[in-house]
């Protein structure tokens, strides 16, 4: 069993930054893949990023959110740059059961409660 537990949200003015953190316990973290999704108002689910086991990253947002991970802390980060209104949503973050990173949902086996992201105009 894997635990998440995600920190860093809130309200921040457009154009600002948040770091957003993942913690996890239950398993040896370094061996699996690591994923951040969004899930704006009344809209699904999406990608954000994700980086694999040995490090291999992929995100949807060029440019302005950068995920990182630190195995000795067991936590996964997601610096968020640039900040704009349409990236409000809660945050969560989900752990693969793989080495490989992927960008959908089902190839993440465990979810966080997620945190909520709100970038006013």
């Amino acid at each position: 069993q894997v635990r998440l537990v995600e920190s860093g949200g809130g309200l921040v003015q457009a154009g600002g930054s948040l770091r957003l953190s993942c913690a996890a316990s239950g398993r040896t973290f370094s061996s699996y893949a690591m994923g951040w999704f969004r899930q704006p108002p009344g809209m699904a689910r999406e990608f954000v990023a994700a980086m694999s086991a040995s490090g291999d990253s992929a995100d949807s947002v060029k440019d302005r959110f950068t995920i990182s991970r630190d195995n000795a802390k067991n936590t996964v980060y997601l610096q968020m740059n640039s900040l704009k209104p349409e990236d409000t949503a809660v945050y969560y973050c989900a752990a693969s059961r793989s080495r490989n990173s992927g960008r959908l949902l089902y190839e993440y086996y465990y979810w966080g409660q997620g945190t909520q992201v709100t970038v006013s105009s």
